[in-house]
């Protein structure tokens, strides 16, 4: 997605790309188990068939909080989209931990954030991650999968500066938290007990999210953005905005589940 270019858009395996503009910022997709994609926008949950191109809302989860729109997300294993929303304005804590379940109806499961990011969850489904970018701390929250609960937030990694904060993220086969280090221009990878296990420095200053591709999922794909960087931030980093692959790590991801409704 690019977010602020209110922007889908898919790359095949031989390099064609299509893009969708989008009616209102986007923070977020998923995969649809019946076919096409949930898309999180500033608007609510809509449903999207790439095929057709047609756009339709199934739900605004805060119709009270027009300044706010949703953010980062994806869905657990019983297909449930969870999704956080914050202050478009980047500027109050008015942000929520959504869940949004195949039956199209909206549960606010935690809130007071600024900007909603990180999520994530374990490969045996007892953990979910969640961050504030504007945060000092990746939290992790126990998940009680069959009833779609979340409890006990503590401390995962806390930041020891502004620059660790962590933007987008995603778990891999082996249980370790990756994050997108968004000020800092690298990956980190924490043990499943929040130990850094090590960084990867990328060729950008503002990474934004990681995810597992290929087939056997040992590429890791990351987004990175362009936006609000000074004339000369973008001398220096000629490729900011782009999509990169990471390859020969030996680390495989899992798959994402796709929204059941």
């Amino acid at each position: 997605i690019d977010v602020r270019g209110k922007m889908l858009l898919r790359r095949d395996a031989d390099g064609q790309e299509t893009q969708w503009p989008m009616p209102a910022t986007v923070g977020s997709i998923v995969r649809r188990q019946s076919g096409g994609l949930i898309v999180a926008l500033a608007t609510g949950f809509h449903s999207f068939d790439p095929t057709t191109g047609a756009l339709e809302r199934l739900a605004d989860p805060e119709p009270d909080k027009p300044g706010n729109r949703l953010n980062d997300g994806r869905c657990d294993r019983a297909g449930r989209f969870w999704c956080g929303s914050m202050d478009a304005d980047y500027a109050e804590k008015q942000g929520a931990l959504i869940r949004f379940d195949p039956d199209h109806s909206c549960h606010a499961m935690d809130s007071g954030f600024t900007i909603t990011n990180g999520m994530a969850f374990s490969p045996d489904a007892k953990a979910l991650y969640f961050t504030d970018t504007r945060g000092d701390a990746v939290w992790r929250y126990d998940l009680d999968l069959a009833a779609g609960t979340v409890s006990n937030r503590r401390d995962f990694v806390r930041f020891e500066t502004p620059d660790d904060a962590v933007d987008g993220a995603a778990i891999d086969a082996e249980g370790f938290y990756w994050g997108a280090q968004v000020r800092a221009g690298r990956l980190a990878r924490w043990d499943p007990d929040g130990k850094l296990e090590r960084t990867v420095e990328l060729p950008v200053g503002r990474p934004t999210m990681p995810c597992f591709g290929g087939s056997d999922l040992d590429i890791i794909y990351v987004t990175s953005m362009s936006d609000r960087l000074t004339d000369a931030e973008r001398a220096a980093q000629p490729l900011a905005g782009r999509l990169f692959a990471i390859h020969g790590l030996g680390i495989r991801g899992l798959p994402e589940p796709a929204f059941a409704g």
